[in-house]
């Protein structure tokens, strides 16, 4: 466990280098507020179409070759990025990045492969709390390397500084990192047509349990992914706030993020069940969303974002461990995979809806939305106790 929680913290620094840049480095090329929350929205577009397919994949050829690639094309992406000259080119970087993103759903699945089913939503945990040290270094990082002015934001340095991070974890795996599904898997795999592939494919999807952990992934996702790409333009005409006072508070997320995650996964899921922490962390986060507009200090925005973090930070690797556990052994990466193309669909659709809303309605409608999709989410998660009773009869 502990090699691949490595490498994904070291790619995740990479990628939380840049989350509190984009929003200035769209506006420094004349963005509007909807365009820039579209620099978010095209990366998990483009992870979306190509998540499921490198799923697919590692489950055909291995979850090492398909970490080494997407990890190569993270890079590019990066360097890409940093020699952006305009707003269509900061699309295209991060187009790229969304493409080559298969390290995460590879990730997802080689920690499937490692775990058993007792210590699956640990495991899951695990790699959550690898997101979150890297959104711990990652933003504030990003933010002591862009300065704390919008004026003389340096946009470059960032990005070339979070391509080496990448670059780290890419030659970590190279080096280091063993394939964890077995050959007899991957020939059992390869054996089958397509049609056959398919076919498991699509009777694993007709299960209620897998379908309804989808959808609640899909919104949960959207909420979140809101509030993300919007809270710093929210922050800098709230608070007057540049990238380096918003590196700092993503990095607190990620520090309330990584503890959770890090040490009370495992407890959580022993006391109450993948089922059990999904609803009290879609509640947490329905009431820090619902609360946050009317953080006008810092004490209470600080006390808002560690609702936050700890509803996120619940129930996204209970989910995912919730869709594991029903997956078989040679379909895990395909499905994962769809789980996470859900993720990066409301990743992109998200940023793009809270951009409107807050262009065109008002700063703080991002997050009553918001709200209001996690309290609907919270009842819908009941439903997973009928679904279990349907499959007891």
């Amino acid at each position: 466990m502990l090699i691949i929680f490595v490498i994904v913290f070291i790619n995740l620094v990479g990628f939380g280098i840049v989350i509190p840049l984009l929003p200035f480095y769209g506006e420094h090329f004349g963005a509007s507020p909807d365009e820039v929350t579209w620099l978010m929205a095209i990366y998990s577009l483009t992870q979306f179409v190509t998540a499921p397919i490198w799923g697919r994949y590692s489950d055909r050829y291995g979850r090492r070759p398909i970490l080494l690639i997407s990890l190569a094309g993270t890079v590019a992406a990066y360097v890409w990025l940093a020699l952006a000259e305009d707003l269509q080119t900061l699309y295209l970087a991060r187009g790229l990045a969304g493409i080559t993103a298969g390290s995460i759903s590879a990730a997802f699945a080689y920690m499937a492969d490692i775990t058993t089913e007792e210590n699956r939503a640990k495991g899951m945990g695990l790699l959550g709390a690898a997101f979150g040290l890297g959104f711990i270094a990652g933003p504030a990082i990003g933010g002591l390397l862009a300065g704390s002015d919008p004026a003389t934001t340096n946009y470059q340095l960032p990005s070339y500084v979070a391509a080496g991070f990448s670059g780290a974890a890419f030659l970590a795996a190279l080096v280091i990192l063993k394939e964890s599904l077995s050959d007899e898997l991957k020939a059992k795999i390869a054996s089958r047509s397509t049609s056959e592939r398919w076919a498991l494919f699509m009777n694993t999807m007709k299960q209620p349990t897998i379908r309804l952990t989808i959808i609640l992934t899909f919104v949960s996702v959207f909420a979140f992914a809101g509030l993300e790409a919007t809270f710093a333009l929210w922050s800098e005409r709230e608070f007057g706030w540049g990238v380096e006072q918003n590196g700092y508070i993503f990095a607190f997320i990620g520090i309330i993020s990584a503890v959770i995650q890090g040490t009370m996964i495992a407890p959580l899921s022993r006391r109450f069940g993948e089922v059990g922490m999904i609803k009290q962390g879609f509640l947490a986060l329905g009431l820090g969303l619902a609360i946050l507009p009317f953080a006008e200090n810092l004490p209470l925005l600080l006390g808002t974002m560690v609702i936050i973090a700890y509803g996120f930070s619940v129930s996204s690797p209970a989910l995912n461990s919730l869709l594991s556990l029903n997956v078989p052994a040679d379909q895990q990466g395909g499905i994962l995979g769809i789980g996470r193309s859900a993720s990066t669909l409301a990743r992109a659709l998200g940023p793009a809806g809270a951009g409107y809303l807050f262009a065109f309605i008002g700063r703080d409608w991002p997050f009553y939305v918001g709200a209001a999709l996690m309290f609907v989410v919270f009842i819908m998660a009941f439903k997973f106790e009928k679904v279990a009773d349907k499959g007891q009869n």
